[in-house]
């Protein structure tokens, strides 16, 4: 898909059919995430793709009962690695490029998603404490970021966009 296309027609999808996509897609996800700019090239930040049902309704709970995290095939958590960052930068890159590089990491993979024929959501409300309890990740990596991922089982609308008159200052 060309990449315009992949900007306009991508959307929030909060429904999946239950059926595993192709391995090669979520190979092209995690390929996406690979390249991600990142701050000097630190690449400060870590991924966990979890399948496992136990652990998908724990993050499903962790991000306040929102079921669809438990209903993708895949969900892809997004941690901070700030001691990484903070060995080239500073307090700046512990507080804020980690969060970056992670968070830039994200944008990648929900586009990959996109691109492949996938449907993916941005996740960012969630007890931090309750989805590192879930991964079993040390407490050092701080999650920033969930993405279901998987076949649409829903066709959302495009929604409501501001004008760029709006957004430049």
């Amino acid at each position: 898909m060309e990449f315009f296309d992949v900007l306009k027609t991508r959307r929030s999808v909060r429904a999946f059919k239950p059926a595993v996509p192709p391995k090669e897609k979520l190979d092209a996800i995690l390929g996406a995430i690979r390249i991600a700019p990142s701050a000097g090239n630190v690449q400060a930040f870590k991924i966990r793709v979890v399948t496992d049902t136990a652990v998908k309704r724990a993050l499903a709970k962790a991000s306040f009962g929102q079921g669809f995290v438990a209903e993708a095939p895949w969900v892809i958590a997004f941690l901070t690695d700030a001691e990484a960052s903070r060995a080239s930068y500073g307090e700046r890159g512990a507080q804020l490029y980690a969060v970056q590089d992670a968070t830039i990491a994200c944008a990648h993979a929900h586009l990959a998603a996109a691109a492949v024929g996938l449907g993916s959501v941005w996740v960012g409300a969630f007890s931090a404490a309750a989805v590192t309890s879930a991964l079993g990740t040390p407490p050092e990596f701080v999650p920033v970021a969930l993405l279901p991922v998987g076949t649409p089982a829903e066709e959302p609308k495009p929604t409501s966009r501001k004008t760029i008159e709006e957004l430049v200052i």
